[in-house]
């Protein structure tokens, strides 16, 4: 069977067993846990349909293992004991009787897609006999430390910040928050443009670009920072906080 196609139908599965769970926890957020651990099952899945076990491959696959355990990890230990995350919780009572079919090709197809095309360089890489690590991939692990560090840290950071009783009502302004109003989303970002920078080898990997041009795409413009920001907008303090705080790139803040 064709390379591409496995894939896709394995990812088909995968996402519908996520569905299928969801209808059984009686949340939608649970995509949100689906996300990461479908990185990881697409890139090792790959690798081992192709049998190329060279040692970018692994390397690629043991980073997006942790960027893919940890954030599934942090979303559930988030999530845990709360109601439904708010933007999920809005689309249920928006799709009415649709929600059942919406969920399935709203949520959870349509996130499987994305997923596909983001993680396109890896499967790209897999399918092809991987050249030794150059001076380009060097650079690429050194930008997913620093985006992985980021989101990493900016997580842990705002955990901590919530968790504290007497920071209710205010916008979190220390550490990565200081110097962009996203620093988890600007790790993830840069992190993708790392694994790109990793997987890349000849002319034949450059088609795998899609993939952080498709996540840099999703949180700018779609469903990461704008979402967000319009949840942000309603805080009083929303308008001086914009002003002082970049709103992606980590900037020094202004006074």
């Amino acid at each position: 069977m064709n390379y591409f196609l496995t894939l896709t139908i394995i990812l088909f599965i995968y996402m519908s067993l996520w569905f299928i769970t969801s209808l059984i926890a009686k949340r939608n957020d649970i995509a949100d846990i689906a996300w990461g651990l479908g990185f990881v099952l697409m890139s090792w899945t790959s690798m081992f349909i192709t049998q190329n076990f060279g040692a970018k491959n692994i390397l690629v696959a043991t980073l997006i293992t942790l960027w893919g355990v940890r954030l599934a990890y942090h979303i559930y230990s988030r999530n845990k004991g709360k109601s439904e995350d708010f933007r999920y919780k809005q689309w249920r009572e928006d799709w009415g009787k649709y929600f059942l079919i919406r969920s399935y090709l709203q949520v959870y197809m349509l996130q499987g897609f994305f997923l596909f095309l983001i993680i396109l360089p890896v499967l790209i890489m897999n399918q092809n006999n991987t050249a030794p690590l150059t001076l380009l991939n060097f650079i690429g692990i050194i930008i997913w430390i620093i985006g992985f560090l980021f989101e990493a840290i900016g997580d842990a950071q705002l955990s901590s910040f919530i968790k504290d009783k007497n920071n209710k009502g205010k916008l979190i302004e220390t550490g990565l928050w200081k110097y962009t109003r996203h620093p988890n989303y600007f790790g993830e970002v840069t992190l993708w443009w790392g694994i790109w920078l990793i997987a890349t080898s000849t002319i034949n990997d450059l088609p795998g670009i899609i993939g952080p041009i498709t996540i840099t795409f999703l949180i700018l413009k779609v469903s990461g920072i704008p979402l967000l920001e319009k949840k942000l907008e309603k805080h009083p303090d929303f308008n001086d906080y914009a002003k002082r705080v970049s709103i992606f790139f980590p900037m020094p803040p202004k006074n």
